[in-house]
């Protein structure tokens, strides 16, 4: 999709990269030569084998720290993030909260929902208006040609509508990252892109765990017949990160394989 070294020397952000989505983002960014920052909530061990497997493409590495269910913590991780390398020119908004599995699963409904405003919602749009603004005065001040990029990470049925507590957690709090996505693009044009990456079913943790029911849904409603790879979110993030897409903005972008539409067998 694009050659290696198009993002030579651009900077990107990847929150939530300690694993899956996130991590397979950042490697694939470092691939294309970006300098790459990861987050992750903590100091965890799978951040610290994040970053060596970015830094193994030979790309300048940093790391910092957040938990985004703390409000009061995303005005200093911003500024933290910026000073890593001076300026940043893509950030992908991936973190997000997991309450599918570990010791979340035994929360409330009204908990969960909680959890993933702040951690979803609040975080992805204050990190893009202020990084938004941090980008366009960079942009100005340093006469940069280049367009910044924001890539947030949405949900492909949360326009949909999937039944059941997780389908109405996820509707509500990916749509609404996936509404803003439209303004923020609006608000931020010209000198910062914005646009959203709204996944189907992909094999992650949750993926790995899951039972043969949702095993065999997951690949029945893809076209591709097929689990998706955080690799193929990678590779549109990447893609929409890059300058093949500077005529791109305020889109949202399937990664599914094609949705398959199920017809009642008695309709002709």
């Amino acid at each position: 999709m694009n050659e290696i070294g198009d993002l030579k020397n651009r900077v990107a952000l990847v929150t939530g990269s300690s694993s899956g989505i996130g991590a397979a983002i950042a490697k694939r960014l470092a691939q294309l030569g970006a300098r790459v920052i990861l987050h992750g909530r903590s100091d965890s061990q799978h951040l610290k084998e994040s970053a060596q497997a970015v830094a193994r493409f030979g790309a300048d590495t940093k790391t910092t720290v957040a938990d985004f269910s703390d409000t009061n913590s995303i005005e200093p991780f911003i500024q933290s993030a910026w000073n890593q390398f001076g300026h940043i020119d893509i950030v992908v908004n991936n973190a997000g909260g997991d309450v599918l599995t570990g010791e979340s699963t035994d929360w409330s409904f009204e908990e969960k929902l909680q959890y993933l405003l702040k951690t979803d919602v609040t975080a992805t749009l204050m990190l893009s208006r202020r990084f938004g603004r941090q980008m366009i005065d960079h942009i100005q001040n340093n006469d940069v040609q280049s367009p910044a990029s924001i890539i947030n990470i949405g949900w492909d049925q949360a326009y949909k509508g999937m039944a059941g507590d997780s389908g109405e957690m996820f509707a509500t709090t990916k749509g609404a990252i996936m509404s803003m996505t439209l303004s923020l693009a609006q608000s931020l044009a010209p000198s910062v892109r914005v646009n959203c990456v709204a996944p189907g079913w992909i094999k992650t943790d949750w993926g790995n765990q899951a039972s043969s029911d949702w095993d065999q849904r997951a690949i029945s409603e893809s076209l591709m017949n097929r689990w998706g790879q955080p690799e193929d979110v990678a590779n549109m993030v990447s893609f929409l990160a890059s300058s093949q897409a500077s005529f791109v903005s305020g889109q949202i972008i399937n990664v599914n394989g094609g949705f398959r539409i199920f017809r009642d067998e008695n309709e002709q």
